[in-house]
């Protein structure tokens, strides 16, 4: 009976272990059902910050939703958006260029979908409403600069390998979001020329931004370990230059929302 009770001693005394929990959201947009993912920290209790993630043209595939999972895992509240509608995911390039094209060729609809993600990720208790960011990689990179320029209540957006659109001319002096753009010099889907214009337009624009380019062979899709598995010569992982961005993500959320 001691060691028993011993056992149980010892047991209530040692921390909580972690649990990222997960949970299916579903909404809609112009008819279309959307299903985003919510994951959070089950042992930390009141609001927190949240971060909406914004997935890569291929659709809300299990890597837009494991860095969800990464982000609850530091403490936040993530939300993984589905920009689509249906659940789509495909590994086709023309496919997820159809779906993409399908999305950005109306820019204020593409904005109305990511802020949906937005209203779900602040519907959540455990969030605090007034400490929120969104992530997106590739065509969700490009997603959260849109975002940015539309007047978004987040306080600051992060682009990894994002297409780079440039703030339009209607967004000067109204960009109230932080801007943080992660790019690869060596990316051949967006050209040198379409980064200069971007920083140009930014800077015109009275943002505050900053710009990482990583140089040498540093290329498109460079955070994600399946890059080089969609036979695509342009895509390709980097394994320092995702550790590398990860890490200055965190940086930024902590002063963002320090603030």
């Amino acid at each position: 009976m001691r060691k028993m009770l011993m056992c149980l001693f010892l047991a209530a005394a040692m921390p909580a272990q972690a649990q990222v929990q997960s949970k299916s959201v579903e909404n809609e947009y112009d008819g279309e059902k959307m299903t985003g993912h919510l994951y959070w920290d089950d042992v930390m209790t009141g609001p927190r910050p949240g971060v909406l993630v914004i997935h890569e043209w291929w659709g809300l595939n299990d890597y837009a939703k494991e860095r969800a999972k990464m982000l609850a895992e530091l403490g936040y509240v993530a939300f993984a958006a589905d920009m689509y509608g249906g659940g789509r995911v495909t590994d086709q390039p023309d496919q997820a260029r159809e779906w993409m094209q399908e999305v950005t060729a109306d820019v204020e609809g593409w904005r109305e979908r990511a802020e949906l993600g937005m209203t779900q990720l602040k519907a959540s208790a455990m969030v605090d409403p007034e400490r929120i960011a969104a992530i997106g990689y590739c065509f969700g990179g490009g997603t959260v600069l849109q975002m940015a320029y539309g007047g978004t209540s987040a306080k600051g957006v992060v682009s990894f390998h994002g297409s780079l659109p440039a703030a339009p001319e209607e967004a000067q002096g109204k960009v109230g979001a932080r801007i943080l753009a992660f790019h690869g010099y060596a990316d051949g889907f967006v050209k040198p020329e379409i980064a200069s214009n971007f920083q140009e337009k930014l800077e015109m624009s009275g943002a505050d931004w900053e710009f990482v380019a990583y140089g040498g062979d540093v290329r498109h899709g460079f955070t994600n370990p399946g890059a080089g598995n969609y036979g695509i010569d342009d895509l390709k992982y980097d394994a320092q230059a995702d550790f590398d961005s990860w890490q200055r993500m965190q940086a930024f959320f902590s002063d963002l929302f320090a603030q």
